[in-house]
């Protein structure tokens, strides 16, 4: 294998040096080869690449002439694909549709805590009513 020369390094947009830094964070790699590197730097690319002319594509981008974040999101949500990226390219959503969701889930908690407290109440009269009668 033919080792990366200046004009090799040209043909990835990527830092190596970003995606090396990356690559030694996974505890299980311990050293990278540069082929390795470089592939990967590659792979990279064209993934982003294909990702962006899918979302483009089958998005509002052809609409407004622009690639946006909701293109991305959208793509992540709908295309089982993409599907993994969903929890990184969330929907974008208002902050105050957020605070609602957030007061909601907290007083659905909230009852739902008060349900368990008394199933909890229930179950030991039941236990303390099997005492006595016995």
């Amino acid at each position: 294998a033919a080792r990366l020369s200046g004009g090799e390094n040209r043909l990835v947009s990527l830092p190596l040096s970003r995606i090396r830094v990356i690559m030694k964070s996974s505890p299980e790699v311990s050293s990278i080869n540069q082929d390795a590197l470089f592939l990967t730097a590659k792979a990279t690319e064209l993934f982003v690449q294909y990702l962006a002319t899918y979302s483009y594509k089958h998005g509002r981008g052809k609409e407004k002439n622009a690639l946006t974040y909701s293109d991305l999101s959208h793509t992540a949500e709908e295309c089982e694909t993409f599907q993994f990226l969903a929890d990184i390219l969330p929907k974008k959503i208002l902050a105050s549709k957020y605070l609602k969701m957030l007061e909601k889930e907290k007083r659905d908690g909230e009852v739902g805590e008060d349900d368990e407290e008394d199933e909890e109440e229930e179950e030991e009269d039941e236990a303390v009513d099997k005492d006595v009668g016995s």
